[in-house]
């Protein structure tokens, strides 16, 4: 498995919170997986959370049980927003999200682009295989994290 595949959640998963997802992998090695449920939306927009209430409605995607503290971001400009980490296929996780909110209130980057999330979802080393060999998980073909 690598990073910027999508994987669809089985039966299995039904009932859970990963029932009916579609995640993407955004990291994949000896330390384990970490990706992003990319077909459920949060409650509430962006401009609903405190720290950026002025600034235009954006939809914010819960993208995992894990840290819902905080949160993350893909995004497919880098020529935009400097400091991402890339994934594949011209998706990058992180950067500066300053800019990334200024650009996002301008209308000069749109759901096209960036996908906001909070939380995100990770696996140990081999968890995740284990769950796929189970039948947890299907391998989908490739697609955009962006139009899910």
């Amino acid at each position: 498995m690598k990073p910027g595949i999508f994987l669809k959640s089985t039966s299995l998963l039904d009932n859970t919170f990963f029932g009916t997802s579609v995640m993407y992998i955004t990291e994949y090695n000896e330390k384990g997986a970490m990706g992003f449920v990319v077909n459920k939306k949060f409650s509430r927009n962006l401009n609903e959370l405190e720290e950026f209430k002025h600034i235009l409605p954006f939809p914010i995607y819960v993208g995992g049980p894990v840290d819902q503290e905080h949160l993350y971001f893909l995004h497919r400009r880098p020529d935009l927003v400097t400091g991402g980490e890339p994934v594949a296929d011209n998706v990058f996780l992180g950067g500066d999200f300053q800019a990334a909110v200024k650009l996002i209130n301008n209308n000069t980057l749109t759901a096209n682009d960036i996908k906001v999330f909070i939380g995100y979802c990770g696996w140990d080393y081999r968890e995740l295989d284990q769950e796929l060999a189970e039948g947890s998980w299907q391998l989908l073909e490739a697609g955009n994290p962006f139009s899910l």
